[in-house]
């Protein structure tokens, strides 16, 4: 029998370890373990009602076709208003790790660079792999606020770098770039015109500190940004994979044309519910960001209470990303990914391991979470780590 062989380019690349921690703690449910699983970025909220409704009329009304490549008129158009910017600025997507892929795939040749800061989504650099490019990772611990500084990001351009990765409200730290420091990065990319800059947004109605678009603190650099957004996380949408694109019109159609040889145009009826949710009663953002702080507060006091454990507090999203490295050293483990599969098998407890966001000695926990699954995870926590310490000392 022939045996498969692998393309050089997914040689490297799995399913991503936040979703193998994820199965792997579903599996053991169904096996009858009683295991909390604090790994997903995925709201424990519901759909807004108006939003499924929207949808189920679409349905109805027959919006049952193939949609345009680059998006239903009606939700490029409300998209471009509140980004004020043109439909033809504008490609919606199938979630919106798929215009990390577009663009990815429309902009890069072998040999590029792509330039992301560490603590970085784990789907950042084997996306750029896939499209023949090179991630350079910059370690960006808790020490710099998980963000980059002008100085670093100088140091790493070289005529290879094609793009700058930012995500800010960050997943996992919760980082949020000021006004000041995106003019500080801005200033070092307009002396490097080669170098483009992707900028997620997907977490911007989950900040708790004032959070800047960075379009709107370096407006010069918007004809080379694309930002990166979509419903998601705001709406707990995240089953109806719905993300969008914004940027220069040249970049979009290429964009264009890498999505319609791949999926064509997004779900007809997931973008009428996307059309819904923008165009909607917006006050649900504040009461969810509201209940996602008080989890935030919780959850940082939770842990910090932890021996070996020191966590940050982030400034958004729904995430803390704890630095773990006294437990592990004090307890004997070999890594962050041997200390959070101990936790699992001790305690009964799924976290991400730092290492799959570039960023070992760490761990990501998601607090999108119902309270008590929050309050147990962090009591079988404390229990675990204080006796596994208590042992190794």
């Amino acid at each position: 029998m022939t045996r498969f062989t692998r393309a050089t380019r997914i040689s490297a690349i799995e399913i991503s370890e936040i979703m193998q921690l994820t199965e792997k703690a579903a599996g053991l449910k169904v096996a009858g373990r009683d295991v909390v699983a604090l790994t997903t970025g995925e709201p424990d909220f519901p759909t807004p009602d108006h939003v499924v409704e929207a949808a189920h009329q679409a349905a109805l009304a027959g919006k049952t076709k193939y949609p345009a490549t680059l998006g239903t008129a009606e939700l490029r158009a409300a998209i471009a208003a509140a980004n004020g910017v043109t439909a033809a600025e504008v490609i919606v997507t199938t979630g919106a790790k798929q215009v990390l892929a577009n663009a990815m795939l429309a902009s890069l040749d072998p040999g590029h660079e792509v330039i992301m800061p560490a603590p970085f989504w784990t789907s950042y650099a084997d996306i750029v792999l896939m499209a023949g490019g090179t991630p350079v990772i910059l370690p960006c611990g808790a020490d710099l606020g998980f963000k980059l500084s002008p100085e670093a990001l100088e140091a790493a351009i070289t005529p290879q770098t094609r793009w700058l990765m930012l995500n800010s409200p960050s997943n996992p730290s919760g980082a949020i770039y000021s006004a000041a420091e995106i003019k500080g990065l801005a200033e070092v990319l307009a002396r490097h015109p080669q170098v483009w800059v992707l900028s997620d947004e997907i977490y911007e109605h989950l900040s708790y500190v004032p959070f800047v678009p960075f379009t709107m603190a370096a407006p010069a650099l918007k004809d080379r940004t694309l930002v990166v957004n979509g419903v998601s996380k705001s709406y707990a949408m995240t089953g109806w994979r719905i993300g969008w694109g914004v940027g220069p019109a040249e970049l979009i159609k290429a964009m264009g044309a890498v999505q319609g040889q791949i999926t064509s145009g997004a779900c007809s009826i997931a973008q009428a519910a996307a059309l819904a949710a923008l165009t909607g009663d917006q006050a649900l953002l504040d009461e969810r960001r509201a209940v996602m702080l008080a989890r935030r507060d919780r959850m940082v006091a939770g842990l910090n209470a932890m021996p070996g454990v020191t966590c940050p507090v982030p400034d958004g999203a729904f995430y803390v990303f704890p630095d773990l490295s006294e437990a592990i050293e004090k307890g004997g483990f070999a890594s962050d990914a041997e200390l959070c599969a101990w936790l699992l098998d001790e305690a009964g407890v799924a976290i991400v391991p730092g290492r799959a966001f570039g960023l070992p000695g760490h761990a990501r926990i998601s607090f999108a979470y119902a309270e008590t699954d929050l309050i147990k995870g962090l009591r079988r926590m404390h229990a675990a780590l204080e006796t596994r310490l208590a042992v190794t000392l």
